[in-house]
Order: C-alpha cells, then sequence, then structure tokens
C-alpha cells in the first residue's frame, strides 16, 4: 500500500531524515517507533505532503505522492491524525467530525461515517452539541481519531496517540486503534510507547537520529536486545 524509498527531509539546511526505506501492505499495523527527536512527526509530515522530500519517492497505491500537495494526498485516502489533536476548540464535536468529511466524496457518506464514529466512540454521541475545547484529554484524541475516520482513510497515520493520556485511557485508544484495524483500516502508528504499540502491530520500525536502524515483527523488536536496552528499560 505505502512504500518510502531513500527518502531525505530538511528544514532548511538541517537534515532530519537519511535514507529512510520502509514499506506497509494493506491491512497491517506497522508501528514507527523512536524516542524525542528521532524524526517521526517529520517522516509523516512528508508522507502526508507537509513537508517535501529533497531525496527520495513515496509511493502510495501504486501512484507517486511526493510531489502532490497535502490536500491531493487527503483524496487517495492517506490521513493523519496529528500530534497534540489539532482540533478547532471553539467548535462543537459535531462541527469538528463533519469537518473530516470536506471533500465532496466524504460529504455523500457524512451520515454513515457520523454513525460509524458514534458506534466507535459512544461518547462523543452524548457531547457532540459540547465544545471540542472543553473535552477531556482522552475525549479529544478521540474526536481527533473520529474527524479522521470521517475522510474515509485506507491508511490511517497516527502521531503519538497516547501522549498526555492517564494509562486507562492509553489502553483505550489501544483497543479502538486496533478495532479500527480490524474493520479494514491500515494504521501506520507512530509512538514513543515503544512497548505497547508493537504489541500491538504485525512489523515494526525504529527510527533513531533520522534513521531506521531496527526492522521486523513486533515479536522480533520485542526481545532485540537493543530495543530492551534502549527503550524498555531492560
Amino acid at each position: 500500500m505505502l512504500r518510502v524509498e531513500n527518502i531525505n527531509t530538511f528544514y532548511s539546511s538541517i537534515q532530519v531524515l537519511r535514507d529512510v526505506s520502509f514499506d506497509i501492505q494493506e491491512g497491517e499495523i506497522v508501528s514507527m517507533v523512536g524516542g524525542n527527536g528521532a524524526g517521526k512527526t517529520t517522516l509523516l509530515k512528508t508522507i502526508s505532503g507537509l513537508l517535501s522530500p529533497r531525496l527520495g519517492t513515496i509511493n502510495f497505491l501504486g501512484e507517486r505522492i511526493d510531489r502532490l500537495p497535502p490536500y491531493k494526498i487527503v483524496e487517495k485516502g492517506a490521513i493523519q491524525i496529528p500530534e497534540g489533536r489539532k482540533l478547532f476548540p471553539p467548535l462543537t464535536v459535531l462541527e469538528n467530525l463533519k469537518l473530516g468529511a470536506y471533500l465532496p466524496s466524504n460529504k455523500e457518506k457524512r451520515a454513515e461515517s457520523l454513525k460509524r464514529v458514534f458506534q466507535i466512540f459512544p461518547i462523543l454521541e452524548e457531547r457532540k452539541d459540547q465544545l471540542a475545547g472543553t473535552l477531556s484529554g482522552g475525549e479529544q484524541q478521540m474526536l481527533a481519531i473520529g474527524r479522521g475516520l470521517m475522510s474515509l482513510p485506507k491508511l490511517l497515520m497516527l502521531d503519538e496517540p497516547s501522549l498526555g493520556l492517564a494509562p486507562l485511557m492509553v489502553k483505550e485508544i489501544f483497543r479502538v486503534i486496533n478495532e479500527i484495524n480490524k474493520q479494514g483500516t491500515t494504521i501506520l502508528l507512530v509512538e514513543q510507547n515503544v512497548k505497547q504499540s508493537l504489541a500491538l502491530a504485525n512489523r515494526g520500525y525504529v527510527l533513531e537520529n533520522g534513521r531506521i536502524v531496527l526492522s521486523g515483527n513486533s515479536d522480533e523488536l520485542l526481545r532485540n536486545e537493543h530495543t530492551k536496552k534502549a527503550y524498555l528499560g531492560m
């Protein structure tokens, strides 16, 4: 579904990503893990078209997308849930969700999409007339994911969905991600929470200082000595 080949991304003269290559097959959950400053968010922004790679290519569903504007990438079904949620606090929950279905093709299925989101997140239906800025952190993360689902993603890319949440809410968010995947959406999960994200995923990659340093199935990475020492405190 997604093939990233030898991506090099810069902020002005500062290089952040160095020859990054990885792929995602349809139906998978793939985790991209690493510490602060590893380049994880930069990688998602590059896939989403918010940044352009200086070198390398990105292919999505057999088509090159690394020179397309972000809205064209959204049209093709690659949707990013950004770190920090990036909601519209003065708007209601329902208004935020409807903004996720702004494309003409998505507007036609808005009612169906809303029904699905409310089935996954019943609390959002209860809070539909509440201002987004007054929700709890966990509820805001649910809303951010729900808004992304309104765009009918083929690939859903989540940037640090557990950040700043209480342990019980983290568990719930990961349960929901797994459920969304079971319903047919491919997932790219970018996380600092290495143990839980790899436990959820089929495969994973470890990003350090802008480079992929390890890859493999999740069990292999969880048993890897470098992963255990660097990220699991073992």
